[in-house]
């Protein structure tokens, strides 16, 4: 009886510890962070998407990013500006549900009028909101609201060529 309760005990912690892997970490930044995943150099198009779990245009553009990320020469960033607090299990829920493969993080600053106009002086605050930059290049195109298919190729078509 022992040696089956061991080998119970022993199961249930390997599932247990293959569920958790599932979950993917979010890590929660500053603004330090933010400008370096924007000023970063590199051969490719850096997307970073600003988005939240609440926003519903946010979470209808997703999948469209995600076909995107697995593109050759183009990575995709989320920031998520939910709550920091939220990080664990909203966010982390969030993504592990839908199965996000792009990097996620949450930035934690809740003073936007400090750094918004740092990511464009364009940007009015309002989510969905995307910054393309190449980082070969340095140019850089910033989006406000929601995405169709169509547009977000053409601006990533546009960067790749210049």
């Amino acid at each position: 009886m022992k040696k089956i309760n061991s080998i119970l005990v022993f199961g249930f912690l390997v599932l247990m510890m293959s569920a958790t892997s599932l979950v993917k970490d979010v890590p929660v930044i500053k603004w330090s962070k933010m400008e370096q995943l924007i000023q970063a150099e590199g051969d490719q198009i850096r997307v970073i998407n600003f988005w939240a779990t609440w926003c519903r245009p946010c979470i209808a553009e997703m999948p469209l990013f995600e076909a995107v990320n697995a593109q050759e020469g183009v990575e995709v960033v989320f920031i998520s500006l939910d709550n920091a607090s939220d990080v664990d299990p909203r966010v982390t829920g969030f993504i592990t549900k839908r199965n996000i493969q792009s990097q996620v993080y949450l930035l934690d600053e809740v003073d936007y009028n400090k750094w918004i106009d740092k990511v464009s002086p364009e940007w009015s605050g309002a989510i969905p909101a995307s910054l393309f930059i190449n980082q070969k290049t340095g140019e850089k195109v910033f989006h406000e609201g929601e995405l169709k298919e169509t547009e977000l190729q053409e601006i990533i078509d546009k960067l790749s060529n210049s």
